[in-house]
């Protein structure tokens, strides 16, 4: 009876962790955002307000509809032409789900959709510039999603439609997907050779038969992270590409069909997210640090002298937040309409964004509430042993 007594308290007194995957994006005017850090959203400005030397204060626009960001591959994407952003597998509670953050209006809806034989957990995507369509990866399919218009939601689901079997080999692929003029280049393909790329037609829907090999610097046959970088006008003609390892970061163009081999990231970190603007390459690591490369498309001497600058001001935010602002509102509503406050959201450690950067300010603001559940975890067991 004690035991049983005992294992009851000790369920109550250990804190629940509660997955957190944060991921980053540019609004249509530049404004850095970087969504579910520390259970707040923020927006960080444009380029020029935290470059080196000029640190702005980020603002929060922590707000209800908002998805709770815990799902473990949490990615966003901006649609240029409608100013709108796309958060996939957002809610662990409703994976299939298509958040959508009205960047203009800064509201957020939840859009349900019909997944067929598409699998969210496992699942990369990109999103199409000029057709606003969602083409994903997933155990070997591509399927795409159309997302019309939308900066809100519509009261049906959208229907996840498997367009096609992949026509490379697909055994044992982790997909490494880049959108650049309208094309997918999937890196890293089971016997393509380093430095190329296989390639999906998204216009006419086909695989190109052969390879594309790209000249300069040879970037591994590996898997890594890839974004690509937006223009003023029209499609993405640069794509980056970091290996999980971060010895270097590669700028592949897609007209000129070269590549550039630049800085790699200063924090080495194979979780880390990745969201390239016009100018600058942004990294988001799992433990909250943000940092950016300066770019300028077209200048390599500039590019290959570019080093990794950490946005400080972020951390500073976060660290300024009082201990109990660490939960946020999360998402219970869907199509049509914004949602009410749901619950609060401790932060994990871990993988997730427990403590923000080694040696930061914010690490013991954060760190605060693991040692909290060890404390308690402690007491418990000792009450245990004591009874027992």
């Amino acid at each position: 009876m004690f035991g049983l007594y005992i294992v009851s308290l000790l369920a109550l007194l250990l804190p629940k962790a509660v997955l957190s995957s944060p991921c980053l994006a540019f609004d249509a005017s530049f404004n850095l955002l970087v969504f579910g850090l520390d259970g707040h959203d923020w927006s960080v400005g444009t380029q020029d307000t935290w470059a080196t030397g000029n640190l702005g204060t980020p603002t929060d626009i922590t707000t209800t509809g908002r998805p709770p960001f815990d799902a473990a591959n949490t990615t966003c994407y901006l649609s240029q032409f409608y100013n709108a952003i796309y958060v996939l597998s957002g809610d662990s509670a409703n994976p299939s789900d298509v958040h959508i953050y009205n960047a203009a209006k800064k509201t957020w809806f939840a859009q349900t959709t019909t997944v067929g034989t598409y699998d969210p957990a496992s699942a990369v995507a990109i999103l199409d510039h000029d057709t606003n369509v969602f083409y994903a990866y997933s155990k070997g399919e591509l399927f795409f999603l159309d997302m019309g218009a939308l900066v809100a939601a519509n009261s049906t689901a959208l229907d996840w439609v498997d367009a096609k079997a992949a026509s490379f080999n697909t055994v044992g692929y982790q997909p490494v997907m880049a959108l650049a003029q309208n094309h997918i280049h999937f890196l890293d393909v089971p016997g393509t050779p380093a430095g190329s790329a296989d390639i999906f037609v998204i216009h006419f829907s086909y695989f190109q038969p052969e390879a594309q090999a790209y000249s300069g610097p040879t970037f591994p046959a590996t898997h890594g992270q890839a974004t690509s970088f937006f223009q003023t006008t029209g499609v993405q003609q640069e794509f980056a590409f970091i290996p999980d390892d971060g010895s270097s970061t590669y700028v592949i163009n897609v007209e000129t069909n070269t590549t550039q081999a630049l800085a790699g990231p200063s924090t080495k970190d194979a979780s880390s997210t990745y969201f390239a603007g016009i100018t600058s390459l942004v990294q988001l690591t799992s433990d909250g640090t943000v940092s950016y490369l300066p770019y300028k498309q077209g200048d390599t001497q500039a590019n290959q002298a570019a080093t990794w600058t950490k946005i400080s001001s972020i951390s500073a935010a976060v660290a300024a937040l009082p201990p109990s602002s660490s939960a946020s509102p999360t998402s219970t509503g869907k199509a049509g309409s914004t949602a009410s406050n749901g619950p609060f959201n401790a932060k994990p450690t871990g993988s997730g964004v427990g403590s923000i950067g080694s040696g930061s300010s914010t690490s013991a603001a954060v760190a605060s509430r693991p040692v909290t559940g060890v404390l308690l975890m402690a007491s418990a067991l000792g009450l245990m042993a004591l009874l027992l």
